[in-house]
C-alpha cells in the first residue's frame, strides 16, 4: 500500500485558474527516507504474534500525517512488509483512519486483487498529541494512475460484484474524504436522498470556512432544491432503478497505482459507501486529474453501461463533481473553484 498524499500533496496541482489545468507526465514514485520510530501500540496489533520489526522507513509522504514501511520477520523467519499510516489530527484523525480501515476492509472482502488488505487501526500509547496508526499489507507503487483498460475492469468488477448488507444507499460508519467526514453512516432506500444530504453537508462545510457568498449560495441552493430531485429520481422512477455500489469515494491519481510486482492496478487512501457508481467518476471531470483523461471514463462505460436516463449521464456527471470540487476549495481555500459554479455551472438546460 502507497504512502502517497491522500487529496493533495506538498506538489498539489495550482487551483489558482478552478483547477482547470491539463496535467502532464509521471508521477514519480514514492521513495524510502530516514528511520521511522514506531510506537509498540503498532507492534502489538501486527497480524502473527511474535513477529518483529527489523526496521522501519518512511515512505512517501501523506499532506494528513506520515507513512512508513515496515520490515518484519515472521516467527519462521520469512521476512514480510506492511505499510504504516500514522494521523496526528486527534478526533478528526480517528474519524479519518477508522474510516479507512472501514472502507479498506469492505473493498478487500469484494476484491482482494484491488485493493490492499487492512490490519488494524489503533491509537498510539503516547498521550500528546493524540495519534492514530492504520496498519495494512505493502504493495509496491508503480505507475499512477494505472493502465486505464486494466483499471478501469478492475474497478468496475468491484462495482458490480459488491453488495450493499441492507440493500440500500449508505455506510456502517462514518468515512472520510481527507479530513472531512462525510455524511454515510446512515441508510436510504433513495439514492438522490442520499446524495442531496452529502451535497448540503459540504455546502455548510464550505461556508464555515471559506464564508458566505451570496451568489454561489444561490447556486448551491438551486442545486440542491432543483437540479439534484430532477436529475437522480429518474434513476429510481418509472421501472427503473439501480443498484448500490461499494465505491472508494475519492478516487483521484494519487489513490490509485500499479503494483510493481504483480502488475495490476490498486487503490488505496479510501472514504467508502454504497452509492450510485457514476458518483465515483465524478472525480475524474476535472482536468487536474490525469484520470480525466477520456480513456478512463471511455473503458470504465464499456464495464459498466450508463444508467437509464443514458442521455443525462453528462448532466449527473457535471453534479457528481460539484461534491468532488465543493471538497477540494475547502480542503485549498483560496481557490478559486466557486467561480466556476456560479458563471459556468448548471443552467436552465438542467432543469427541463
Amino acid at each position: 500500500m502507497s504512502g502517497q498524499p491522500e487529496d493533495g500533496s506538498k506538489g498539489a496541482p495550482d487551483l489558482g485558474r478552478a483547477g482547470q489545468e491539463r496535467l502532464e507526465g509521471t508521477i514519480a514514485p514514492p521513495r524510502l527516507g530516514s528511520g521511522f520510530e514506531v510506537d509498540p501500540t503498532v507492534l502489538k496489533s501486527l497480524p502473527i504474534p511474535e513477529t518483529e520489526i527489523v526496521t522501519a522507513f518512511n515512505y512517501g509522504m501523506s499532506l494528513w500525517g506520515h507513512t512508513a514501511k515496515l520490515v518484519c520477520r515472521l516467527p519462521t523467519g520469512e521476512r514480510v512488509n506492511y505499510f504504516l499510516k500514522v494521523t496526528g489530527l486527534g478526533e478528526v484523525g480517528k474519524a479519518m483512519t477508522e474510516g479507512e480501515f472501514e472502507s479498506l476492509k469492505e473493498m478487500h472482502a469484494a476484491s482482494p486483487i484491488f485493493v490492499p488488505k487492512p490490519f488494524a487501526w489503533g491509537r498510539y500509547s503516547k498521550s500528546e498529541p493524540e495519534t492514530h496508526f492504520l496498519l495494512a499489507e505493502f504493495r509496491n507503487v508503480g505507475e499512477q494512475p494505472p493502465d486505464p483498460i486494466k483499471f478501469t475492469a478492475r474497478l468496475a468488477e468491484l462495482h458490480r460484484i459488491s453488495k450493499s448488507p441492507t440493500g440500500k444507499f449508505g455506510f456502517h460508519t462514518t468515512t472520510c474524504h481527507a479530513f472531512l467526514t462525510q455524511i454515510t453512516d446512515c441508510w436510504e432506500e433513495s439514492w438522490s436522498r442520499l446524495f442531496q444530504r452529502q451535497l448540503l453537508h459540504m455546502v455548510t462545510l464550505d461556508q464555515e470556512r471559506n464564508g458566505e457568498w451570496e451568489e454561489f449560495k444561490a447556486v448551491c441552493d438551486l442545486t440542491l432544491e432543483k437540479v439534484v430531485p430532477r436529475l437522480l429520481e429518474p434513476l429510481q422512477s418509472e421501472g427503473r432503478n439501480i443498484k448500490p455500489c461499494l465505491i472508494h469515494g475519492d478516487l483521484w491519481d494519487e489513490n490509485t497505482a500499479t503494483d510493481m510486482d504483480t502488475g495490476e492496478p490498486f487503490v488505496f487512501d479510501a472514504g467508502s459507501m454504497y452509492a450510485h457508481n457514476e458518483y465515483e467518476i465524478g472525480n475524474w471531470r476535472a482536468p487536474r486529474h490525469r484520470l480525466s483523461n477520456k480513456s478512463y471514463i471511455r473503458n470504465y462505460k464499456r464495464n459498466f453501461p450508463v444508467s437509464e436516463p443514458e442521455e443525462e449521464w453528462d448532466a449527473r456527471n457535471l453534479l457528481y463533481s460539484l461534491r468532488y470540487d465543493l471538497a477540494t476549495f475547502i480542503h485549498y481555500p483560496g481557490s478559486n473553484l466557486r467561480q466556476r459554479y456560479v458563471f459556468q455551472g448548471f443552467g436552465a438546460k438542467d432543469l427541463n
